[in-house]
């Protein structure tokens, strides 16, 4: 039976599938990265995650979800209106647009997990243009994908989805949709770095 495995450093989250015993019991390793199972505190200070699976590849996944979901969303907060233009070099993408390519991706990935058409119609790169707007499109994205990660099962994990021409384990786009979004979070420590800022997986735990 395949796993997935978390291991978290001081700013990023990662996951490495392997073969698992029988009596597999994963595990969350956390340094300074809260894997949250119950609620993620938004910009508005609001409660947005409701307790996901109990059952172990979909806890694993859910829990590496819900992390990168607190760290994406407490970063969006942290940065000024005026900083979300900010971008280090001309070849990269602003802090905004950072933030709206993960809103974009996770609707894609979420919605073939989902295995349903992508409901989201815009490209939140070119019309979410203020921090508002990113924060709401990145909102919307987390909202639509944990329909599928509070949901899952085991079972459910395993069911083979269409992606383009072939067919993979559902779990296969929801860990690619982790992976994506701690990529960017990766990048954004670094954003939030150069502004004196602390990335969220770096403050103290109260």
């Amino acid at each position: 039976m395949a796993a997935a495995f978390i291991s978290s450093s001081a700013d990023m989250v990662s996951i490495q599938i392997t073969s698992a015993p029988p009596a597999f019991r994963p595990s969350i390793c956390s340094t300074n990265t809260a894997v949250a199972s119950s609620s993620v505190r938004g910009p508005s200070g609001a409660n947005s995650s409701p307790v996901g699976p109990t059952e172990p590849l979909s806890r694993v996944l859910f829990g590496g979800y819900n992390s990168q979901k607190m760290n994406l969303t407490q970063s969006a907060d942290k940065v000024s209106e005026a900083d979300y233009a900010f971008q280090p070099t001309k070849e990269v993408r602003t802090f905004g647009q950072m933030l709206a390519h993960v809103a974009n991706t996770q609707f894609n990935y979420c919605a073939i997990a989902k295995g349903e058409p992508n409901p989201n119609k815009d490209d939140f790169e070119k019309s979410a243009t203020t921090k508002a707007a990113i924060v709401k499109a990145l909102a919307d994205s987390f909202a639509y994908c944990d329909t599928v990660y509070t949901t899952l099962t085991d079972a459910k994990a395993l069911e083979l989805v269409k992606a383009g021409q072939n067919e993979v384990p559902r779990a296969a786009r929801l860990i690619s949709n982790i992976a994506h979004d701690n990529e960017h979070y990766g990048n954004i420590v670094t954003y939030l770095r150069m502004k004196g800022l602390v990335p969220p997986s770096s403050e103290p735990r109260k």
